[in-house]
């Protein structure tokens, strides 16, 4: 059993290094910058047998350091230990980035100890084996994240960033509190393992109703979902270490709740039902807005906003195995997305078009859709669909519906021949590509993670509206060209670029706060 203590070094090492801080916060830190980065590597490396370890003697939650139901243990399993190597790792390109970027700082250290206080939260949460670690966990997160976000506490735009993002982490914190509370007197147990074991028996019917209502709230709150998402866009006034730690581990928070929690999110479908249609409706909305943003850092977090929408509809289908492979992609490529802006921004800057724009007229994007549909079909039926859940071939039908925009590019009239074979091959390699992680996802976590539902016939509604929806919209996006000179095209980049307003109402009901500070 010793081995399942194993995963506690990660969090403690990256402790040692925040406490570490205290001995000089100032400026140019000495060696310590480079000692947390070292530290982070240990963690990835504690992350990597920790995997081992689960590979060799299986799943496990480790005895309770503690007393009653309250201290530290650990759970073992495909959850905690993807998310354990995920964090660790870009916690250690994070750091390393900071040991130059923030060089010559007048509070190098004490952001050094920040971002390692942050990182041990995270990783205490992930593999939290009772409630009452997870809450501490999850807490002590926002806390130190707060703290960053007023590093540069003299600009207006990063305090009015923290507050309202206080203001969103105490609600969701009460709500996970609450939910805590439903669970262990529901249960009579703090332990995750065995609350998972008994979340779908019909004497807690009405416990895990009210848990999952509440842990729902927490998740939304935390991944930034419409329509109190607005801070998310607001803290790029903090370094952008902090908006690649955010953006790549720290509001994946709310999915790792859900995923955690799947045995008692699938005893309460109507929550779910909720779950998919508030997700899906922020990553379209998020998508759109994306567009319109002029600045680099600014598009990149409603990029986030768009994805932990899908992540969140993807959970409200009851494809926990799907999201959980989708924090791990979601993660990587924004870090990195974050932390190479700089380069993006003159790589554009220094582009050329070779010649012209190859514009598709309104056949070619129906053909393309038609050319798209058809090749995941057909790859649908080549891979078999018997062992495949609606949900599951839905949410590859709405990932298609993106390289249809490709191939509408390809078969414009301007449009060399190779690109049309390339666009077609961008199709077949996304069908392809999708069936082989979705079945390696759900391989991996198997035993771990529940299936999806059967649909009943709400759920038919939901994935019905959620193909119109997404496909109506990418109809529109990959047709812009043909009606962006239309008077209401305009007006309506003007509103969505303002994201439709919902955060100057979210400003407006916190007493007018934000207009003071900028006055």
């Amino acid at each position: 059993m010793t081995h399942l203590f194993l995963p506690l070094l990660a969090p403690l090492l990256l402790v040692i290094g925040a406490f570490a801080a205290r001995r000089n916060p100032g400026i140019r830190p000495g060696r310590y910058p480079q000692m947390a980065g070292w530290l982070a590597l240990a963690a990835t490396a504690v992350s990597g047998l920790a995997a081992a370890s689960l590979m060799l003697w299986g799943p496990g939650t480790s005895p309770l350091i503690g007393i009653a139901g309250v201290g530290l243990s650990v759970r073992l399993d495909v959850i905690s230990v993807t998310m354990l190597m995920l964090v660790s790792f870009i916690g250690w390109v994070v750091l390393r980035y900071s040991a130059t970027v923030m060089d010559g700082e007048t509070r190098q250290g004490e952001f050094t100890g920040l971002m390692c206080a942050a990182l041990a939260g995270v990783l205490l949460l992930v593999i939290s084996g009772n409630l009452v670690q997870l809450a501490i966990g999850w807490i002590a997160t926002g806390a130190a994240l707060h703290r960053l976000l007023l590093f540069y506490g003299d600009r207006p735009g990063a305090r009015r960033a923290a507050r309202k993002k206080a203001i969103v982490s105490r609600l969701g914190e009460a709500a996970l509190l609450a939910a805590i509370v439903v669970l262990a007197f529901g249960y009579g147990t703090t332990d995750i393992a065995t609350i998972l074991a008994n979340a779908g028996t019909t004497e807690a019917v009405g416990t895990t109703w009210t848990a999952a209502a509440l842990l729902a709230v927490a998740a939304l709150l935390k991944s930034a979902q419409f329509p109190l998402h607005g801070w998310l866009t607001e803290v790029m006034e903090a370094p952008t270490p902090v908006s690649a730690l955010l953006h790549a581990g720290v509001i994946n928070g709310g999915g790792f709740l859900l995923i955690r929690f799947a045995d008692v999110m699938l005893a309460a479908p109507g929550v779910l039902a909720i779950l998919a249609m508030l997700g899906g409706f922020t990553a379209l909305f998020g998508s759109l807005v994306m567009l319109t943003q002029p600045a680099v850092k600014t598009s990149l977090a409603w990029s986030t906003i768009a994805q932990m929408g899908f992540m969140i509809l993807q959970c409200g289908f009851g494809l926990f195995p799907l999201a959980l492979l989708h924090i791990v992609a979601h993660s990587l490529y924004k870090a990195h997305s974050f932390l190479s802006a700089s380069e993006a921004v003159a790589v554009v800057d220094q582009a050329r078009r070779p010649g012209p724009v190859a514009i598709p007229g309104g056949r070619a994007v129906l053909r393309a859709f038609a050319i798209a549909v058809t090749i995941y079909c057909a790859v649908a039926l080549v891979v078999g669909i018997d062992d495949k859940a609606p949900q599951t071939l839905a949410l590859g039908l709405i990932l298609v519906f993106g390289t249809a925009y490709l191939l509408a590019q390809g078969l414009a009239d301007a449009a060399p021949r190779q690109l049309t074979q390339r666009t077609a091959l961008y199709a077949l390699g996304a069908s392809l590509s999708y069936f082989t992680l979705q079945a390696a996802a759900t391989h991996l976590t198997a035993g771990t993670l529940p299936p999806p539902p059967t649909p009943d016939p709400l759920e038919w509604t939901l994935i019905t509206l959620t193909l119109l929806s997404f496909g109506i919209v990418a109809v529109a996006q990959a047709t812009f060209p043909l009606w962006a000179g239309h008077p209401a095209a305009a007006g309506l980049r003007v509103h969505l670029a303002n994201g439709l307003y919902a955060n100057a109402i979210f400003d407006r009901l916190l007493g007018g706060w934000s207009r003071q500070t900028q006055s």
